[in-house]
């Protein structure tokens, strides 16, 4: 899956848009490399976001297409 659509349907990132803007400015890690919207996320990755001066950082659990509000949580994995 594209790291942006995984950024919405996960919820890190609430809107595609704005996922695309972060990995262009490349404020999106995937393990520890600038990533592209258009990289491929699979499980396992660890990937990092920096929203100004702080930083997100998760291990890919599951990867879904679609997936309720509910469920969003048990894709990823805070570290």
């Amino acid at each position: 899956m594209r790291l942006d659509k995984y950024l919405k349907v996960s919820r890190l990132i609430k809107r595609r848009t704005v996922a695309n803007e972060a990995c262009d400015a490349g404020r999106v890690l995937i393990n520890e490399k600038p990533a592209k919207a258009s990289a491929a996320v699979k499980e396992g990755d660890i990937i990092e976001i920096q929203f100004g001066t702080k930083s997100v950082k998760v291990e890919v659990l599951n990867v879904q297409e679609t997936v309720k509000k509910d469920e969003a949580k048990e894709l990823y994995r805070y570290l």
